[in-house]
């Protein structure tokens, strides 16, 4: 671990520059993915990658360059065309960054349990197929697939301030998949789809609840196979955090990225609902919804302890009492806008430079049981597990698809229905909010794949949440 940090702070300290700060970001990972479809073993993905960015600053321009050439001689030559791209620039640029604050922190962020051995490639296949195998003989069951990804990422940062940040993460993606077909419909169950993910080792896989999932999930695929549609109309709507997360990430994530409010992202992935001068005002929820950055639960895709442009991270509300307080900006972006922001300046690797990305970005816990939000209930629904979802360029108009329903009764949970979906406005959802789970109700979840930025850029971002209740929502079946 970190074996490379004496030869690069060897020649990080030789490189030489006319700005008056730069810095070096090295990263270097790994990544495997594995699977068994059908109890037979595919043939592993294994790649590895690495490099560096160099940033230069000079009379408050920046500009950087990437390189794998990470020898003096490769390190010097990046460093010089930041240089030069810099003052090729400067004529044209629109801020003058001389007087934003740099790094000077010296700190390590290990992931937990990443000194424990992770289980072996065969140890793997045989877990996977192992659950693979557990899939029932039923010829409705046409397809199937257990898997296994792992990334290990280990990052480096140096600046002219004397800055040394060391970052070393592993994170596991578990997955399970089955698909029922009858010959008229067919209907796919999953373990969270893409959506369970942690920093961690071996006891990420424990706790999924991979083991045992192959028997549980094919169940559950054979009964959507046999429900009825979901009935369309407004009802109270009961999500699961495994749903949540995909609200919390398209309805309040990306409206709340910063440089997409300042308009960076408009010609790519879109703008925003809120602007600048509605932090402090706008009534964002229910006074039931509270929204933090939290980058301090370990297990979490998005902890660390600074992010890539060596801003410290610590818990902020973004969100509280259903108020909005503060936006997903990091140190470039407050500079630009005057907001206070939080440390989530991210790239995905040493050829992008960082930009405003969602982290760890969590519903907090509410004071309610299950039972209770289920009792609580007259007429609703309660949806898992997302498996579409479609929103407008101003992340503002939504319509999202689960796998799995079930109604709600009188207060009592009833049967499985399949092909649920509902509809709605952010804000206007948000402050519908009616109801909010307890710490039993609440799960560390995150995704590998939040697409953002040009050149595009693919990042992991945490979301943990409870389970919570939304009052008269427009919720509908397959045929609507």
């Amino acid at each position: 671990m970190f074996d490379s940090t004496t030869p690069l702070r060897q020649r990080f300290a030789a490189l030489r520059s006319g700005g008056e700060f730069f810095s070096l970001r090295h990263v270097r990972q790994s990544q495997q993915h594995l699977s068994v479809r059908k109890n037979v073993a595919e043939p592993p993905s294994l790649g590895r990658d690495e490099g560096a960015m160099l940033t230069v600053r000079v009379s408050g321009v920046e500009a950087y360059a990437a390189t794998a050439d990470l020898s003096q001689a490769g390190l010097q030559q990046a460093l010089d065309r930041a240089e030069a791209l810099a003052r090729q620039i400067a004529a044209h640029a629109l801020l003058d960054l001389r007087d934003q604050p740099v790094a000077s922190h010296r700190a390590d962020y290990l992931s937990p349990n990443l000194d424990a051995a992770f289980p072996s490639l065969a140890d793997c296949y045989e877990l996977l197929n192992q659950e693979s195998a557990s899939v029932p003989a039923d010829p409705r069951l046409v397809n199937w697939q257990a898997s296994l990804g792992l990334s290990e990422v280990e990052q480096i940062y140096f600046n002219s301030a004397g800055a040394e940040l060391r970052q070393a993460q592993r994170f596991v993606f578990p997955g399970f998949s089955v698909t029922a077909f009858d010959g008229s419909d067919s209907q796919t169950r999953t373990l969270g789809r893409e959506n369970f993910g942690q920093q961690g080792g071996f006891d990420v896989i424990q706790r999924c609840g991979l083991v045992g999932a192959g028997a549980r999930v094919a169940d559950q695929a054979l009964q959507l196979l046999l429900a009825p549609n979901t009935p369309s109309g407004v009802r109270d709507l009961l999500l699961m955090p495994d749903q949540m997360m995909l609200q919390i990430h398209e309805s309040i994530g990306h409206p709340l990225e910063l440089d997409r409010i300042l308009g960076d992202e408009r010609n790519y992935a879109g703008t925003s609902f809120v602007k600048a001068s509605d932090f402090g005002h706008l009534q964002y929820g229910s006074r039931l919804l509270n929204v933090t950055f939290d980058p301090e639960i370990r297990e979490e895709l998005a902890s660390y302890g600074h992010d890539d442009d060596g801003t410290p991270a610590t818990r902020q509300f973004l969100i509280r009492d259903g108020v909005l307080e503060r936006p997903l900006g990091g140190a470039l972006s407050q500079f630009r806008s005057g907001l206070d922001g939080v440390a989530n300046s991210r790239a995905c690797g040493w050829n992008r430079a960082p930009i405003d990305r969602m982290a760890n970005l969590n519903v907090e816990p509410g004071d309610q049981s299950l039972e209770q939000l289920i009792g609580g209930i007259e007429q609703g629904i309660l949806m898992r597990t997302n498996r579409s979802w479609s929103i407008d360029d101003a992340r503002n108009k939504f319509q999202f698809g689960c796998e799995w329903g079930q109604l709600i009764e009188h207060g009592e949970l009833k049967g499985v229905v399949k092909n649920p979906n509902y509809r709605g406005i952010s804000a206007g959802f948000w402050r519908n909010l009616c109801a909010v789970g307890d710490a039993s109700t609440f799960q560390v979840l995150g995704t590998p794949n939040c697409g953002k930025g040009e050149p595009n850029q693919v990042v992991r971002v945490g979301h943990a949440s409870p389970a919570c209740v939304f009052s008269q929502i427009d919720v509908f079946g397959g045929d609507a």
